[in-house]
Protein backbone atom coordinates (compact mmCIF):
# COMPACT_ATOMS: atom_id res chain seq x y z
CA UNK A 1 0.00 0.00 0.00
CA UNK A 2 0.98 3.47 -0.25
CA UNK A 3 2.50 5.41 1.85
CA UNK A 4 0.01 8.78 1.44
CA UNK A 5 -2.80 6.25 0.58
CA UNK A 6 -4.76 8.08 -2.48
CA UNK A 7 -8.34 8.07 -1.56
CA UNK A 8 -11.69 9.07 -4.07
CA UNK A 9 -14.59 10.44 -2.52
CA UNK A 10 -17.97 9.95 -4.28
CA UNK A 11 -20.42 12.02 -2.40
CA UNK A 12 -22.32 15.09 -1.83
CA UNK A 13 -21.12 18.54 -0.80
CA UNK A 14 -21.76 20.39 2.96
CA UNK A 15 -21.99 24.16 2.65
CA UNK A 16 -21.84 24.07 6.17
CA UNK A 17 -18.30 22.04 6.57
CA UNK A 18 -19.54 19.60 8.65
CA UNK A 19 -20.47 16.54 6.71
CA UNK A 20 -20.52 14.93 3.25
CA UNK A 21 -17.10 15.94 1.16
CA UNK A 22 -16.29 18.55 3.67
CA UNK A 23 -16.10 16.24 6.13
CA UNK A 24 -14.53 13.07 4.24
CA UNK A 25 -11.56 15.64 3.23
CA UNK A 26 -10.78 16.44 7.09
CA UNK A 27 -10.43 12.89 8.05
CA UNK A 28 -8.76 11.85 5.13
CA UNK A 29 -6.27 14.47 5.80
CA UNK A 30 -5.98 13.92 9.46
CA UNK A 31 -4.94 10.32 9.09
CA UNK A 32 -2.38 12.01 6.60
CA UNK A 33 -4.44 10.65 3.40
CA UNK A 34 -4.31 12.05 0.06
CA UNK A 35 -8.27 12.50 -0.91
CA UNK A 36 -9.53 13.41 -4.18
CA UNK A 37 -13.08 14.11 -4.91
CA UNK A 38 -16.34 13.62 -7.42
CA UNK A 39 -19.08 15.78 -6.13
CA UNK A 40 -22.69 14.31 -6.93
CA UNK A 41 -24.29 17.15 -5.63
CA UNK A 42 -24.13 20.44 -3.73
CA UNK A 43 -26.25 21.09 -1.00
CA UNK A 44 -27.21 24.63 1.20
CA UNK A 45 -26.60 23.33 4.59
CA UNK A 46 -25.54 24.59 7.98
CA UNK A 47 -26.09 23.07 11.42
CA UNK A 48 -29.75 23.82 11.49
CA UNK A 49 -31.03 21.40 8.54
CA UNK A 50 -30.61 20.98 4.71
CA UNK A 51 -32.06 24.34 2.92
CA UNK A 52 -31.94 23.00 -0.73
CA UNK A 53 -30.21 20.00 -3.04
CA UNK A 54 -29.21 20.51 -6.36
CA UNK A 55 -27.93 17.01 -8.20
CA UNK A 56 -24.63 17.70 -10.67
CA UNK A 57 -25.41 16.55 -14.11
CA UNK A 58 -24.83 12.79 -14.16
CA UNK A 59 -22.24 13.80 -17.12
CA UNK A 60 -19.98 15.56 -15.09
CA UNK A 61 -20.09 13.81 -12.01
CA UNK A 62 -19.17 10.50 -13.97
CA UNK A 63 -16.10 12.99 -15.69
CA UNK A 64 -14.60 13.90 -12.45
CA UNK A 65 -14.62 9.70 -11.54
CA UNK A 66 -12.83 8.68 -14.88
CA UNK A 67 -10.33 11.92 -14.71
CA UNK A 68 -9.35 10.93 -11.08
CA UNK A 69 -8.82 7.46 -11.46
CA UNK A 70 -7.12 7.61 -15.33
CA UNK A 71 -4.02 9.78 -13.81
CA UNK A 72 -4.26 9.48 -10.00
CA UNK A 73 -4.84 5.69 -9.36
CA UNK A 74 -6.68 5.84 -6.01
CA UNK A 75 -5.96 2.96 -3.38
CA UNK A 76 -9.25 2.89 -1.56
CA UNK A 77 -12.85 4.84 -2.51
CA UNK A 78 -15.13 6.07 -0.68
CA UNK A 79 -18.85 6.39 -1.84
CA UNK A 80 -21.19 8.77 0.08
CA UNK A 81 -24.47 10.51 -1.20
CA UNK A 82 -25.84 9.07 -4.49
CA UNK A 83 -28.73 9.76 -6.33
CA UNK A 84 -28.77 8.85 -9.88
CA UNK A 85 -28.84 5.37 -11.38
CA UNK A 86 -26.61 6.48 -14.18
CA UNK A 87 -23.91 7.37 -11.72
CA UNK A 88 -24.31 3.94 -10.00
CA UNK A 89 -24.06 1.85 -12.95
CA UNK A 90 -21.08 3.68 -14.24
CA UNK A 91 -19.31 2.76 -10.68
CA UNK A 92 -20.63 -0.88 -11.22
CA UNK A 93 -18.90 -1.37 -14.59
CA UNK A 94 -15.96 0.98 -14.17
CA UNK A 95 -14.43 1.26 -10.52
CA UNK A 96 -15.81 -2.11 -9.06
CA UNK A 97 -11.96 -3.32 -9.12
CA UNK A 98 -10.89 -0.84 -6.56
CA UNK A 99 -11.32 -1.51 -2.38
CA UNK A 100 -14.59 0.52 -1.89
CA UNK A 101 -15.92 1.60 1.29
CA UNK A 102 -19.86 2.43 0.67
CA UNK A 103 -21.48 4.77 3.49
CA UNK A 104 -24.89 4.00 1.90
CA UNK A 105 -26.51 7.31 2.42
CA UNK A 106 -30.46 6.89 2.81
CA UNK A 107 -31.26 7.98 6.01
CA UNK A 108 -30.33 11.01 8.08
CA UNK A 109 -30.26 10.44 11.77
CA UNK A 110 -33.05 12.22 12.36
CA UNK A 111 -35.09 9.11 10.55
CA UNK A 112 -35.95 10.83 7.26
CA UNK A 113 -35.60 9.27 4.18
CA UNK A 114 -33.46 11.01 1.59
CA UNK A 115 -33.14 9.00 -1.62
CA UNK A 116 -35.92 7.05 -3.61
CA UNK A 117 -36.86 3.47 -3.77
CA UNK A 118 -35.12 3.05 -7.02
CA UNK A 119 -31.80 4.66 -5.66
CA UNK A 120 -32.40 2.16 -2.80
CA UNK A 121 -33.01 -0.83 -5.17
CA UNK A 122 -30.13 -0.09 -7.36
CA UNK A 123 -27.43 0.39 -4.80
CA UNK A 124 -28.35 -2.65 -3.27
CA UNK A 125 -28.09 -4.51 -6.60
CA UNK A 126 -25.42 -3.08 -7.99
CA UNK A 127 -22.59 -1.45 -5.71
CA UNK A 128 -23.02 -3.79 -2.34
CA UNK A 129 -21.92 -6.65 -3.79
CA UNK A 130 -18.60 -4.48 -5.16
CA UNK A 131 -17.99 -3.27 -1.65
CA UNK A 132 -15.37 -4.48 0.60
CA UNK A 133 -16.83 -2.24 3.44
CA UNK A 134 -20.52 -1.09 4.24
CA UNK A 135 -21.25 1.07 6.69
CA UNK A 136 -25.44 1.55 6.97
CA UNK A 137 -27.06 2.95 10.38
CA UNK A 138 -29.40 1.48 12.06
CA UNK A 139 -32.35 2.88 9.61
CA UNK A 140 -30.33 2.25 6.61
CA UNK A 141 -30.06 -1.51 7.97
CA UNK A 142 -33.43 -1.72 8.87
CA UNK A 143 -34.16 -0.68 4.78
CA UNK A 144 -31.30 -2.78 2.99
CA UNK A 145 -31.75 -6.51 5.47
CA UNK A 146 -36.14 -5.50 5.46
CA UNK A 147 -36.37 -6.39 9.01
CA UNK A 148 -36.54 -4.15 12.36
CA UNK A 149 -33.38 -3.66 14.39
CA UNK A 150 -34.27 -3.57 18.06
CA UNK A 151 -31.36 -4.83 19.89
CA UNK A 152 -27.70 -6.13 19.46
CA UNK A 153 -29.60 -9.93 18.26
CA UNK A 154 -30.92 -7.74 15.77
CA UNK A 155 -27.93 -6.01 14.20
CA UNK A 156 -26.21 -9.62 14.28
CA UNK A 157 -28.89 -10.75 12.55
CA UNK A 158 -29.60 -8.03 9.89
CA UNK A 159 -25.42 -7.76 9.20
CA UNK A 160 -25.29 -11.81 8.18
CA UNK A 161 -28.50 -11.12 6.33
CA UNK A 162 -26.71 -8.09 4.57
CA UNK A 163 -23.54 -10.29 3.70
CA UNK A 164 -25.91 -12.55 1.87
CA UNK A 165 -26.16 -9.60 -1.05
CA UNK A 166 -22.39 -9.86 -1.67
CA UNK A 167 -20.43 -7.16 -0.03
CA UNK A 168 -17.29 -8.34 1.90
CA UNK A 169 -17.69 -6.95 5.23
CA UNK A 170 -20.64 -4.88 7.21
CA UNK A 171 -20.51 -2.29 9.85
CA UNK A 172 -23.95 -1.71 11.64
CA UNK A 173 -23.78 1.63 13.54
CA UNK A 174 -25.27 1.77 16.60
CA UNK A 175 -25.95 5.29 18.27
CA UNK A 176 -29.40 5.60 18.13
CA UNK A 177 -32.27 5.42 20.87
CA UNK A 178 -31.93 5.88 24.29
CA UNK A 179 -29.17 3.09 25.44
CA UNK A 180 -26.19 4.57 27.22
CA UNK A 181 -23.76 2.19 25.07
CA UNK A 182 -23.31 2.26 21.35
CA UNK A 183 -22.80 -1.16 19.79
CA UNK A 184 -21.41 -0.66 16.09
CA UNK A 185 -21.05 -4.49 15.19
CA UNK A 186 -18.72 -5.46 12.54
CA UNK A 187 -19.66 -8.99 10.30
CA UNK A 188 -16.90 -9.97 8.17
CA UNK A 189 -17.30 -12.37 5.47
CA UNK A 190 -15.18 -15.47 6.67
CA UNK A 191 -18.66 -15.52 9.73
CA UNK A 192 -16.53 -13.09 12.47
CA UNK A 193 -18.36 -11.02 14.30
CA UNK A 194 -17.22 -8.21 16.13
CA UNK A 195 -18.78 -5.63 18.43
CA UNK A 196 -16.96 -2.09 19.35
CA UNK A 197 -18.66 -1.16 22.34
CA UNK A 198 -18.22 2.46 23.29
CA UNK A 199 -20.47 5.11 25.74
CA UNK A 200 -22.71 7.65 24.05
CA UNK A 201 -21.49 11.04 24.41
CA UNK A 202 -24.89 13.40 24.94
CA UNK A 203 -24.00 16.07 22.10
CA UNK A 204 -25.83 18.10 20.01
CA UNK A 205 -22.24 17.93 17.73
CA UNK A 206 -22.64 15.01 15.81
CA UNK A 207 -23.32 16.53 12.42
CA UNK A 208 -21.22 14.09 9.79
CA UNK A 209 -20.26 11.65 12.29
CA UNK A 210 -20.81 8.82 9.51
CA UNK A 211 -19.27 10.49 6.56
CA UNK A 212 -16.36 11.14 8.93
CA UNK A 213 -15.83 7.74 10.16
CA UNK A 214 -16.53 6.20 6.83
CA UNK A 215 -13.55 8.33 5.40
CA UNK A 216 -11.50 7.39 8.27
CA UNK A 217 -11.85 3.83 8.16
CA UNK A 218 -11.13 4.23 4.45
CA UNK A 219 -7.71 6.06 5.11
CA UNK A 220 -6.81 3.44 7.44
CA UNK A 221 -7.29 0.52 5.52
CA UNK A 222 -5.43 2.45 2.72
CA UNK A 223 -2.28 2.35 4.70
CA UNK A 224 -2.52 -1.25 5.20
CA UNK A 225 -3.94 -1.22 8.51
CA UNK A 226 -6.55 -4.80 9.25
CA UNK A 227 -10.37 -3.86 9.21
CA UNK A 228 -10.57 -4.57 12.95
CA UNK A 229 -8.12 -1.91 14.17
CA UNK A 230 -9.33 0.71 11.11
CA UNK A 231 -12.66 0.37 12.69
CA UNK A 232 -11.58 0.90 16.41
CA UNK A 233 -8.86 3.48 15.27
CA UNK A 234 -11.40 5.66 13.54
CA UNK A 235 -14.39 5.61 16.35
CA UNK A 236 -12.28 6.44 18.81
CA UNK A 237 -11.50 9.42 16.33
CA UNK A 238 -14.70 9.90 15.88
CA UNK A 239 -15.74 9.71 19.16
CA UNK A 240 -12.88 12.41 20.19
CA UNK A 241 -14.38 14.53 17.85
CA UNK A 242 -17.64 14.53 19.29
CA UNK A 243 -16.44 15.15 22.74
CA UNK A 244 -13.54 18.33 21.70
CA UNK A 245 -16.72 19.83 19.55
CA UNK A 246 -16.14 23.90 18.64
CA UNK A 247 -20.31 24.35 19.18
CA UNK A 248 -20.19 26.15 15.99
CA UNK A 249 -23.85 27.02 14.43
CA UNK A 250 -27.11 26.44 16.34
CA UNK A 251 -28.26 23.31 15.21
CA UNK A 252 -26.39 20.27 15.15
CA UNK A 253 -22.73 21.11 15.24
CA UNK A 254 -20.12 19.89 13.55
CA UNK A 255 -17.50 16.88 15.76
CA UNK A 256 -13.92 18.72 15.36
CA UNK A 257 -11.49 16.98 12.99
CA UNK A 258 -8.37 18.01 13.41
Amino acid sequence: MSLIPKVLIIAGSDSGGGAGIQADIKAITYFKGYAMTAVTAITAQNTIGVQSIFPLPKEIVIEQINSVTNDLAPDIVKIGMLADEEIINHINTNISDYKIVLDPVMVATSGDVLVSDEIINSIKDKLINKSFLITPNIYEAEILSEMKINNLENQIEAGIKLLKLGCKNILIKGGHGNSQNINDVLITSDGDEHIFKSNKIISTNTHGTGCSLASAIATNLGLGIDIKESIKISIEYVQNGIKNAPNFGSGNGPIRHF
